[in-house]
């Protein structure tokens, strides 16, 4: 059976900043490395992501330059800023709290 799993608010955005804090990509190269890094769960669908980029590189989150694909052709590569870096630290401090209450509310 395929089930969809719906994100949290936010979490998309975590995701990739995760994604790109291992080294540039281009759009859909960060679609593939959440499903590399999510063991195939997750699927970012391309009308969520690119908002979300833009959304994370108006924050100063996220810069971008243009590059050429593995396939010769022009893209636009994503890479993580410093205020970033910070971010993605806090929020992943924050999650991996949120999910151990969660995880302890189920098992009560």
């Amino acid at each position: 059976m395929d089930r969809t799993t719906e994100l949290l608010p936010g979490t998309l955005d975590l995701l990739i900043l995760k994604a790109v804090s291992i080294g540039p990509l281009h759009g859909y190269g960060v679609l593939l490395r959440i499903q590399q890094i999510s063991k195939e769960v997750l699927k970012i669908q391309q009308g969520s992501l690119y908002p979300a980029l833009y959304r994370l590189e108006a924050r100063g989150l996220i810069t971008s330059k243009w590059g050429e694909s593995e396939n010769k052709r022009k893209a636009k590569y994503y890479s993580l800023t410093a205020a970033g870096r910070k971010r993605l630290r806090a929020e992943r401090e924050d999650w991996t709290r949120f999910a151990a209450a969660i995880a302890d509310a189920l098992s009560a």
